[in-house]
């Protein structure tokens, strides 16, 4: 009587293991971790501190977040984005340097398509945006300042497939302004007058994709390198650009990029 009693003992733990790994897989979240780094091209114009156009080289730094929970479409999506870079003028008497944070933070809704072969997802993202330019040679107002925060529409595409025994992907993302704000001082004013008298003229400007059409793009490749490192390569264009306050500015970038992508499931038990 005691070996059966034991039997269903030992056949009850293992249900409620199994039980509870299986709470484990519903509740766990999947995680898409990528650091990447690339160096390019620069195009940077701002009519407050040059009416010159300035270009050369620069580098950004770049890590993305994708998190998914198992049976959802919904994706979060992070991403910080560090870019610096040393320009000239056109008579290379002139140097600008300009820096730029931008965090990005948003919602995705997915479909798998083609038998789970591509994967398209559409939503949402808020950006914020701080940073500088810097020119070198200017004695008044030898420095601007850039902060803006915009909601852009997003869209992202993933194609897999394999060569041979080596499984890779195609990635797509791009996005959109729609909608934002973003700082500025007025034609003729200088940040004296803004900080030090505190002479506010229309420095908080709304912007929209007709005064601010930024626009942001990653074409990437992911080839897996083992079980468990994942080689992406790719180009990063990012084009931003304002015509506020009688003030005309853009910086183009254009990154070839260079990193790694980790993938990892947290799992959460259920009492």
């Amino acid at each position: 009587m005691m070996k059966y009693s034991m039997a269903a003992i030992v056949a009850a733990f293992t249900l409620q293991a199994a039980a509870q790994q299986a709470d484990s897989v519903a509740s766990g979240r999947i995680t898409t971790t990528a650091y990447m780094i690339g160096a390019g091209r620069s195009q940077v114009l701002d009519t407050y501190l040059s009416q010159e156009h300035f270009a050369g080289p620069g580098a950004t730094f770049l890590a993305t977040v994708r998190r998914q929970r198992p049976g959802s479409r919904w994706t979060t999506a992070m991403e910080h984005q560090a870019d610096f870079s040393s320009t000239r003028d056109r008579s290379r008497q002139s140097r600008q340097l300009a820096g730029t944070y931008s965090f990005y933070w948003g919602r995705l809704y997915g479909w798998s398509l083609l038998g789970d072969r591509l994967d398209v997802r559409v939503g949402g993202m808020a950006n914020a945006n701080v940073g500088f330019i810097y020119n070198t040679t200017n004695g008044n107002n030898p420095a601007q300042a850039r902060l803006s925060i915009n909601i852009m529409p997003t869209a992202e595409a993933a194609y897999r497939f394999r060569v041979g025994r080596c499984r890779m992907a195609v990635r797509y993302g791009v996005q959109l302004p729609l909608a934002g704000l973003m700082f500025s001082p007025n034609y003729g004013q200088s940040y004296y007058e803004i900080f030090s008298r505190g002479d506010y003229d229309h420095n908080i400007v709304p912007t929209t994709f007709v005064c601010a059409p930024t626009f942001r793009q990653q074409l990437l490749a992911d080839v897996n390198i083992g079980r468990r490192f994942t080689l992406r390569l790719g180009y990063l264009g990012d084009y931003q650009q304002a015509d506020v306050n009688n003030l005309k500015s853009h910086i183009y970038s254009h990154r070839f990029m260079i990193g790694f992508v980790k993938r990892f499931k947290l799992i959460s038990y259920r009492p």
